[in-house]
C-alpha cells in the first residue's frame, strides 16, 4: 500500500469558509455587475434605444445621468425609477356640470354669435345712392 500524500492545508475565507481548489472569492460577496453603473450601449441594448438619442437625453438632462471624467453613466436604480414615471397613473374624473347650466351656457353662445357676427360682416358694402344737387 502506497502512503498517502500530505494535503495542502486549506485557506479560510473571509466569509468563514474553506476555499476550494480552483475556487474565487466568497459566494455571499455579491456580484460586481450588481453594484456597477451602465454604460450608453448597455443602456441602450436594455431599453431599446439608440445611443445617440440617450447622449442626446443626457444632454439635455431628461435623463437621470453621471458624468465621470467625461463619461456618461446610469445609475440602474435611478433609471428604473425614470421609466416607472412615465407609467400611467389614475385619471382624476371630472364632475358632471349641472343640468341647469346647459341653458345659460347656449345664451352665452348664442349672445358671442351675436356680436361677433354682424349683417354685412365680411361682405361688400353697398355704395349709398347719389345725392341730386
Amino acid at each position: 500500500m502506497l502512503p498517502r500524500r500530505a494535503q495542502p492545508p486549506q485557506e479560510t475565507l473571509a466569509c468563514g469558509r474553506e476555499r476550494k481548489k480552483g475556487e474565487r472569492g466568497c459566494r455571499q460577496t455579491p456580484p460586481v455587475r450588481d453594484a456597477m453603473l451602465l454604460t450608453i450601449k448597455d443602456l441602450s441594448r436594455q431599453i431599446n434605444i439608440k445611443p445617440s438619442t440617450l447622449y442626446l437625453w443626457a444632454a439635455q438632462r431628461k435623463i437621470p445621468c453621471q458624468k465621470i471624467h467625461g463619461l456618461i453613466r446610469f445609475d440602474p436604480d435611478a433609471i428604473a425609477d425614470w421609466l416607472h414615471s412615465f407609467s400611467p397613473r389614475q385619471a382624476t374624473t371630472i364632475p358632471p356640470l349641472p343640468r341647469d347650466s346647459a341653458p345659460n351656457l347656449d345664451r352665452i353662445v348664442e349672445a358671442a354669435k351675436r356680436a361677433v357676427y354682424t349683417p354685412r360682416h365680411g361682405e361688400t358694402i353697398t355704395p349709398s345712392p347719389t345725392r341730386k344737387e
